[in-house]
């Protein structure tokens, strides 16, 4: 539904600088570089997560030049605005880390602000760290104007001894060091060569799962989640984004034309072949929420019934994103799935064209490749995404296994309260085989934020425990966790859930076959607890973190903050 005259694809701007009383709108424009033909040009708002917090963004704002470039060369006028961003890298394992969640509602809260208030047409959005990434789809979705969504890019890998390093092996270091298998001098030269530039972190940790995600949603342009975030090949996604974004306008090709419950289907078996992030579970139900699309946890579990999980990728699978992108990307892998009759090909995207279309003339990978299996071949026949209900979880909780850790653990409880009580008990050597470690009143409203816990799972596998204990919590998982581990256990710990009333020494059954998530005593017991437990009190009462506590729901039902209703 093509709109011919020029008007039509600038029914936002022109109620901002159209007519003689918008004069004095036209004169503050003047000023920030607008010439009087650019008044008559679709304004395209560049959303830039830019800044020099972490590596994962210390690029963009060249990024969003080069989208703006593209934007202004196919006769649009683009404008630039900067939202936030944190580091969950930096922040892991501090209080300092509740914040990581609430920022994807800050920042989808922050461009759904700048381009409603500005009368922006359409949007280009470029994130380059995971929780920016769904913040600025949630954005795109609300404000439904045509929008296309650029992945900031991958972080080269650092190296140290011949081998290939990311910021999962620093974590991982620190286990290792309490363990005593490396120095002091070895940790450091880890740590200094393990991240040597600009982009987001190198394994199919949450920030290439998303981008991964995005783009098998049709929301990115082919191949945009697979580019390193310096190269030439970013710098054209960009500027190419910047043009697609007119012709979106041109067509009226929106948001809610491209993210449909199908699409999602396709987001969630790329995640699944690709072996992807817990996170993109509570991202993918935040973005589907936005999009006012029905996506749940059950659809998680029908879909990796039947989707295989092919990619050998890290944290759990010997390869990096620079090297699946050397062999092509993601695009090839969705073509052998389409053709497979496991994704939907009729969905639109932002090429105008359908997935299908966009995927015709994609050349296999290489026959020498490793990173990624063959169907006949997968390195797990179902989804290492594993929903598990049961009198721990009524509400369910995810975990991330891929067969590697065993699909059963029974183990004995040892409770903690705060992530850092858990990390000190692991470094100190007080975790022993056969543990279940339990980290609570880490949910989205106890925590409040919903910390990830990659500072305890890393250090259990420096102590070489990987396979020996694990580790259940209300709190969430970094995308570069690997392990036993069980996170998003809902409902959670500080609004009266099962997980509460756990003690030291109660028997916990984790069963990926069954999917149960089970504490082992009766229902008479838990009663008994239940009625006698109390309801800590808030950890923060002002400010962000206390909003956020008062507004934000369920993680099954992606931790979201708009459903006011």
């Amino acid at each position: 539904m093509a709109h011919s005259d020029d008007h039509n694809t600038r029914s936002f701007s022109s109620l901002v600088v159209d007519g003689m009383e918008r004069a004095p709108s036209r004169a503050m424009l003047h000023a920030v570089g607008f010439k009087s033909e650019d008044f008559k040009k679709p304004q395209i708002g560049i959303a830039s997560t830019w800044s020099m917090v972490t590596p994962c963004n210390m690029h963009i704002n060249k990024l969003a030049d080069a989208a703006g470039a593209g934007v202004d060369q196919a006769n649009g006028k683009a404008v630039i605005f900067n939202t936030i961003t944190i580091s969950d890298g930096i922040s892991m394992g501090t209080e300092g880390m509740k914040y990581s969640l609430v920022s994807r509602e800050v920042i989808a809260d922050s461009i759904e602000t700048v381009v409603g208030c500005q009368g922006f047409d359409g949007i280009v959005a470029i994130g380059g760290c995971d929780k920016n990434m769904p913040g600025c789809m949630i954005a795109i979705s609300r404000l439904n104007r045509p929008a296309i969504f650029v992945y900031g890019g991958t972080i080269m890998p650092g190296c140290h001894k011949d081998k290939k390093l990311d910021v999962v092996s620093v974590f991982e270091a620190v286990g290792a060091r309490a363990n005593n298998q490396i120095d002091d001098a070895e940790l450091a030269a880890i740590e200094a060569k393990a991240i040597p530039g600009a982009g987001s972190c190198g394994g199919m940790y949450t920030a290439n799962t998303m981008a991964s995600a995005i783009e098998a949603l049709g929301m990115s342009l082919p191949n945009s989640s697979a580019q390193a975030a310096i190269s030439n090949d970013k710098r054209l996604d960009c500027e190419r984004a910047g043009a697609a974004v007119l012709e979106l306008l041109k067509n009226d090709i929106k948001p809610s034309d491209i993210m449909t419950k199908a699409a999602f289907e396709n987001a969630i078996t790329i995640v699944i072949a690709l072996g992807g992030s817990t996170n993109a579970v509570l991202h993918i139900l935040a973005m589907a929420n936005a999009a006012k699309v029905d996506i749940n946890l059950d659809d998680f579990t029908r879909i990796g019934q039947r989707v295989p999980l092919l990619a050998d990728l890290k944290p759990s699978g010997r390869y990096l994103m620079t090297e699946l992108i050397e062999i092509g990307g993601i695009q090839p892998l969705m073509k052998i799935l389409l053709d497979n009759g496991l994704l939907h090909g009729d969905c639109m995207t932002v090429t105008g064209k359908t997935l299908a279309e966009n995927l015709v003339n994609v050349k296999p990978y290489p026959i020498e490749q490793e990173i990624i299996h063959s169907l006949k071949n997968p390195i797990k026949k179902d989804s290492h995404l594993v929903v598990l209900y049961g009198n721990l979880a009524p509400g369910g909780s995810v975990a991330k296994i891929t067969g590697k850790e065993g699909l059963r653990f029974v183990g004995t409880a040892k409770v903690f309260d705060a992530e850092e009580q858990a990390l000190k008990s692991i470094l100190n050597g007080d975790i022993v085989k056969g543990d279940v470690i339990v980290i609570r009143y880490e949910g989205p409203k106890g925590g409040p934020g919903m910390r990830e816990m990659l500072s305890p799972t890393s250090a259990i596998m420096g102590k070489g425990l990987g396979k020996e204990v694990a580790l259940i919590t209300d709190g969430r998982f970094s995308g570069g966790t690997h392990g036993f581990v069980v996170g998003h256990i809902t409902p959670e710990a500080y609004v009266g859930g099962p997980l509460a009333i756990i003690e030291n020494g109660d028997t916990i059954t984790i069963d990926a076959e069954t999917n149960e998530l089970k504490l082992d005593i009766n229902e008479h017991e838990i009663a008994r607890r239940l009625e006698s437990w109390k309801q800590p009190v808030p950890r923060y009462t002002r400010g962000v973190l206390a909003k956020y506590a008062k507004l934000v729901n369920s993680a099954s039902q992606g931790a979201v903050t708009d459903n006011l209703d």
